[in-house]
């Protein structure tokens, strides 16, 4: 019996070998297996296997090796690329001619960059660059915190975003009306499910951590992020919307463990907050996709987002996903609670926009409060989302909306979450205005403000904000 092997990226067959205590037999080596092992990285590219070794350029596995001369040129060609990127003495040194010291780097070349010098911080929990500044503002015109230390809303820069997932230390917070953060040990905290269900319970988090776990990437968006006068800028304008990776288990498997009664049909969650931040969902919505969270980005979730526990509702608006979760109660009608009361409207429509968010797009860059230098080519970047499902097309306008371009989406759109998009724009360097607009998987198109005022009927003017979550396009001018 025998197995293969990898020497220098090569498979070989071994010998088997004698177990401890045996007598070792001489054996003839069959002639036709190499042992000599060569240095290469083999890889497969379309129909042939490609190997890049002894020479400096890539040829198809089996075609005849190269002389040893050639295997001289292509090493001395890898030794004098490797003295290029050679590392340099200290900075200041020279030879004593006063030219620069070997392998210093030439005139014009970058100079050798500072050294961090490490720390126990550092190792323990990562830093990022000093010269990274993105920051998290204040939101709504009030400090964050206060004199007091009551945290309010405070919104992520999205104008430095990359990808879509937003980082842990950079999303957005939403409050119940400011608020202290609550210190909760992870290990007096109970999650109680009672109501109209056969069997009430109580879940410690070492219980929700033995349930089947899911992880599953979705925005989230407070009712409050739109554009208003006085917002400069895209962080003012839509950071009150982040994306994260959330991990945690079905509320579905917890309520199932419990036994749903029939005639339940709505469900009320409330977190640990001084002001009890209750909310009320419909029944189906939990037996869909509701996740009770205790990771975050492969992490515990952070106080201001909720830890140890926190409900994510995906698609629905951001006061929905109730934080500090520590009760959740199955009732058969709507109950009214404390986050409720934004929700109550004269017209039965505006009430239902009060849930799911519709379609939304919005330019990152160029955006407002930026700079371009000068004309010529720039890629536009920007986010799109939807509680509808996936983001299926982004279309760009460069002209103030009179001719739209379909945008490319970058990667595999997820459902209910951040998708990014980039469109290549060669600037002439005039003025003119860039706008945005997204479809979703059910064919919902981000309506303008212009369409959404005739809809309702009302006058196109600054004091016109739509009912429900505002999901216009917003348009940026260069």
């Amino acid at each position: 019996m025998s197995e293969f092997v990898s020497l220098g990226g090569v498979m070989r067959r071994q010998a088997e070998r004698p177990r401890i205590g045996c007598r070792i037999r001489p054996r003839r080596v069959p002639a036709v297996l190499d042992w000599t092992p060569r240095a290469g990285v083999y890889f497969r590219l379309g129909e042939g296997d490609f190997l890049i070794g002894s020479s400096t350029k890539e040829r198809p596995m089996g075609a005849k090796r190269p002389a040893r001369r050639e295997f001289l040129k292509g090493s001395a060609a890898l030794a004098g690329g490797l003295t290029l990127g050679a590392v340099a003495p200290a900075m200041g040194q020279t030879s004593a001619s006063g030219a620069p010291a070997s392998g210093a780097p030439a005139s014009g070349a970058a100079a050798s960059p500072a050294m961090i010098k490490g720390s126990k911080e550092m190792i323990a929990y990562g830093d990022r660059s000093r010269f990274v500044t993105s920051v998290r503002i204040a939101h709504g015109g009030r400090p964050s915190p206060d004199e007091f230390g009551l945290v309010f809303h405070v919104a992520a820069p999205l104008q430095d975003s990359v990808g879509v997932i937003t980082p842990s230390s950079l999303f957005y917070v939403g409050t119940t009306r400011g608020s202290f953060i609550p210190d909760i040990d992870p290990r007096d905290h109970r999650l109680m499910i009672h109501g109209m269900v056969d069997r009430p319970l109580t879940f410690t988090m070492e219980d929700l951590k033995r349930f089947p776990s899911v992880t599953r990437l979705h925005f989230i968006e407070c009712a409050g992020n739109r554009s208003t006068p006085r917002a400069k800028t895209v962080q003012e304008s839509h950071g009150m919307t982040s994306c994260a990776e959330w991990t945690g288990v079905l509320l579905s498997t917890l309520l199932k463990e419990c036994g749903v009664k029939g005639g339940a049909s709505w469900f009320v969650a409330e977190g640990a907050e001084e002001v009890k931040g209750a909310s009320s969902m419909p029944l189906a919505k939990a037996m869909d996709d509701c996740l009770v969270c205790y990771g975050m980005n492969g992490e515990p979730l952070r106080p201001q987002q909720g830890f140890p526990l926190r409900l994510v509702i995906p698609g629905f608006e951001g006061i929905f996903s109730t934080k500090y979760l520590r009760r959740i109660k199955l009732v058969d009608r709507y109950y009214m609670n404390y986050n409720d009361y934004g929700h109550l409207r004269p017209d039965e429509k505006e009430t239902a926009l009060g849930y799911q968010v519709g379609p939304k797009s919005v330019i990152t860059f160029p955006s407002g409060g930026q700079q371009l230098p000068g004309k010529g080519f720039y890629e536009i970047s920007g986010l799109a989302w939807s509680g509808g499902g996936t983001i299926r097309k982004v279309e760009i306008s460069t002209d103030g909306g009179r001719h739209w371009n379909t945008a490319e989406i970058k990667g595999a759109p997820q459902r209910m979450a951040h998708t990014r998009f980039g469109y290549h724009w060669n600037w002439d360097g005039k003025e003119t205005e860039l706008l945005s607009r997204c479809t979703d998987e059910l064919g919902q198109v981000q309506p303008s403000r212009a369409q959404l005022a005739k809809f309702w009927n009302k006058p196109l003017d600054p004091s016109f904000y739509p009912p429900g979550l505002d999901n216009t396009i917003q348009p940026w001018r260069v």
